[in-house]
């Protein structure tokens, strides 16, 4: 039998662990807000890049470009490997799992849709077959008409 202060530790760690898991996702989310970051993590795929490669494409200084790099490995995103003054970059796509995971619960709401669209297009494909039906009713354009002078 558990003791009532081991209950309330198990809650406790599950309420800071809820809390720590929602700052992660609010540190992913802001990491990802921005177009630059983005690209930085595009450029990563597959390979791993030094600082100043991970610059070349982007129009702003070193040290912008050395900004957003450390808003991606606060998030996670990325790791950095340092050997002196160079520093390596690599993308760590796990955390993008989290992110997915918690986007997931809401596509239920889309499936819906989809669902409801699925269903007007089979009523409006049955409407169409049924003997006797009438096709639907065109729009009408309008005619250009040349005026001879």
């Amino acid at each position: 039998m558990m003791s009532i202060g081991a209950q309330l530790q198990l809650v406790g760690d599950a309420a800071e662990s809820s809390e720590s898991a929602e700052c992660r996702l609010d540190a992913l989310f802001f990491a990802l807000s921005d177009p630059i970051r983005r690209r930085i993590l595009e450029r990563l795929d597959g390979q791993a890049l030094l600082v100043s490669e991970l610059a070349e494409p982007f129009e702003i200084s070193l040290q912008a470009v050395s900004r957003h790099i450390q808003v991606l490995v606060r998030a996670g995103l990325i790791q950095q490997e340092r050997s002196g003054r160079i520093s390596r970059c690599s993308l760590d796509a796990g955390p993008l799992l989290d992110a997915a995971v918690w986007m997931n619960r809401y596509s239920k709401y889309w499936q819906q849709q989809f669902d409801m669209l699925a269903a007007t297009l089979v009523e409006i494909d049955a409407r169409a077959t049924r003997p006797g039906a009438t096709p639907a009713p065109r729009k009408r354009t309008a005619r250009r008409t040349s005026r001879r002078k």
